[in-house]
């Protein structure tokens, strides 16, 4: 309280002590950020807490941790990463153990590889390193189809076995595995499950453009997100979308690729011909109970194109909207399991 505000009259202070007799005051709680760097990209977590610069500073802690854990897992980039382990491995028909972290990633990366009929594949790595989209330096020119056709040949979800009891994973042949289309949204949902342990009811996780909210705004406001226009050299709303207790995650070309002679590749690769997609649909948002799904789902639907992914979203009852090149334009589309979580 102010100085200003400590010397009303006399009859006035009365007045408030009469009318406020018998009730308690509780903290005003407000939405506070906390931010960083992360995976090549940036992470910005909006909590909802009262005025506790300790406790948020306990909680952005735990954040760097829950993520650090995530990566130490998870990374390509990393060579002591769990992941870069398995992928070293001389013997990879041999069981090797996980961590239950990486085991529900790999697990969720299978049954949206079936789901999607070898859409999504996370055993694409060589070809998405040949391309110059992972660890290995950009080529100055499009692969060969020799070289192209000798590393697709190592690609196959279905080469991969995995063991629930211990987690463990093994390959029938050697495989170079890559979740940087579903790791994001992993992170994602870790981050929301360390906040709500910590007793957090109220946040928004948002990593590389992967979200989850949970509970709402002060004011019982909900959160709501923008679908961006998915141009490159500037950000425009498409729509506005509305969450709650949901995740949401967009996969597109407008972003991440590269020109190289005139042509433009993008860093999505599908894995039925190993090259980088080439199709109208600019963008895909799907809308999930977990992030890490809507991150696997949005890759998937990407890769099939606007119409292959509308049937499948549409069968599987999946929240997809789609922002397709028209002749004229962008055309917007979108399954009616969305519908719910547009704003007018």
């Amino acid at each position: 309280m102010t100085a200003s505000r400590t010397r009303p009259a006399l009859i006035a202070m009365v007045f408030a002590l009469a009318v406020l007799a018998g009730c308690s005051f509780e903290p005003e709680a407000k939405v506070w950020e906390i931010s960083g760097p992360v995976f090549g990209t940036r992470y910005s977590i909006n909590v909802v807490l009262t005025d506790d610069p300790e406790r948020l500073e306990t909680l952005a802690d735990g954040v760097t941790s829950v993520l650090e854990e995530v990566d130490a897992s998870m990374s390509t980039w990393r060579a002591d990463s769990e992941l870069s382990q398995f992928n070293s491995v001389q013997d990879q028909n041999k069981w090797f153990p996980l961590s239950e972290p990486l085991y529900r990633v790999l697990s969720e990366s299978e049954r949206i590889s079936e789901l999607s009929g070898g859409a999504f594949d996370i055993t694409i790595g060589p070809v998405v390193n040949l391309w110059g989209f992972g660890p290995e330096a950009r080529p100055e020119q499009a692969p060969d189809e020799e070289t192209l056709a000798q590393r697709l040949s190592l690609v196959g979800y279905e080469k991969l076995t995995l063991r629930q009891d211990p987690p463990a994973v093994k390959a029938s042949h050697q495989q170079y595995l890559d979740l940087s289309a579903i790791a994001k949204g992993f992170a994602v949902d870790a981050v929301a499950e360390y906040l709500v342990q910590q007793g957090v009811d109220g946040f928004l996780v948002e990593i590389g453009g992967e979200v989850r909210a949970q509970g709402r705004k002060p004011g019982d406001q909900p959160w709501r997100l923008a679908i961006e226009e998915p141009v490159e050299d500037q950000r425009q709303v498409n729509r506005v979308v509305v969450l709650e207790g949901k995740s949401m995650a967009t996969s597109g070309d407008y972003r991440n690729y590269y020109e190289a002679d005139g042509v433009r590749y993008s860093h999505t690769i599908d894995p039925a011909d190993g090259k980088p997609i080439d199709h109208r649909l600019a963008s895909v948002t799907v809308i999930a109970d977990n992030c890490m799904r809507a991150d696997g789902l949005a890759t998937a639907f990407n890769v099939l194109g606007y119409e292959r992914a509308m049937a499948l979203a549409t069968r599987e009852n999946v929240a997809a909207y789609f922002i397709v090149r028209g002749e004229t334009g962008f055309e917007t589309h979108h399954t009616p399991a969305f519908s719910s979580y547009l704003v007018d």
